[in-house]
């Protein structure tokens, strides 16, 4: 302990709460190859540590599976929780970048501390994503009943127009849901590391997200391919893509809020 009396006093610090590099409220526009280099920078991350990062995917694929078996509550509280998941994976990665262990009991940190902002999150974007069906089902909703009310199914120009309210439908679903996701994609670190609400972090998420919406397209074809080479073998690849994508988060969120 330092005893110079002139000496700035020194308070002790969450450790979730410490960052390195200058924070950019909203992000910055990052170039487009950027995108692939979160992709890279996560598989580094992973690398450090994928005993630990395999055995966290596997757990949390088990909660998942086993809560959306329970009636109606399951569902609702995966979609408010996994925020929760998310903003422990974060304070893990950033274990990691500063080679201090990754451990499985990360996955639980975001349960010990801002559990009600993260939650908060989570509970939001199941609002917003409630009002997004609703809408899809009003404007498509009452053709595709007249269609399956009248009891037969439907051929000829009713098969026609069933499936380009189908299209529709799904279309105007996306259009919705992408910018809802802006806003949560990148919410849980701006809250664990720089104590953000609910509503601040949802933006800065969804404005970080829409000034890079580039790097995010070529990160988006990236992950798609990968995905699809990962469900190949029996759906065996995500026990690494799935660490890897959880990790871009982190990658990402550095890249485009902390000036190093």
């Amino acid at each position: 302990m330092s005893m110079n009396p002139y000496a700035a006093p020194k308070a002790a610090v969450a450790d979730e709460t410490v960052t390195r590099g200058d924070f950019i409220p909203g992000g910055r526009t990052v170039p487009a190859g950027r995108g692939a280099s979160w992709i890279g920078d996560a598989w580094g991350l992973f690398r450090r540590a994928p005993g630990v990062w395999i055995a966290v995917v596997i757990v949390l694929f088990v909660i998942f599976f086993v809560a959306n078996f329970i009636p109606i509550v399951g569902p609702l509280a995966v979609m408010v929780l996994f925020p929760v998941f998310t903003g422990g994976l974060m304070i893990g990665c950033r274990e990691l970048e500063e080679d201090r262990p990754f451990e499985f009991n990360h996955l639980f940190a975001g349960f010990r501390g801002h559990f009600g902002t993260l939650a908060a999150v989570g509970a939001l974007y199941l609002g917003g994503y409630i009002v997004v069906m609703l809408i899809v089902m009003l404007v498509t909703g009452a053709s595709m009943f007249a269609m399956f009310g009248a009891g037969e199914a439907p051929q000829g120009e009713d098969f026609a127009t069933l499936m380009a309210t189908m299209g529709i439908a799904i279309l105007l679903g996306l259009a919705l849901t992408i910018p809802l996701l802006m806003t949560v994609w990148l919410a849980a670190p701006l809250v664990v590391f720089h104590q953000q609400g609910a509503f601040d972090a949802m933006k800065g998420s969804f404005l970080g997200c829409l000034r890079n919406m580039l790097p995010f397209l070529v990160y988006g074809l990236i992950a798609f391919v990968l995905s699809i080479v990962a469900t190949v073998p029996i759906l065996l690849g995500w026990l690494v893509l799935g660490p890897v994508l959880a990790a871009s988060v982190y990658t990402a969120y550095t890249d485009i809020y902390l000036n190093r």
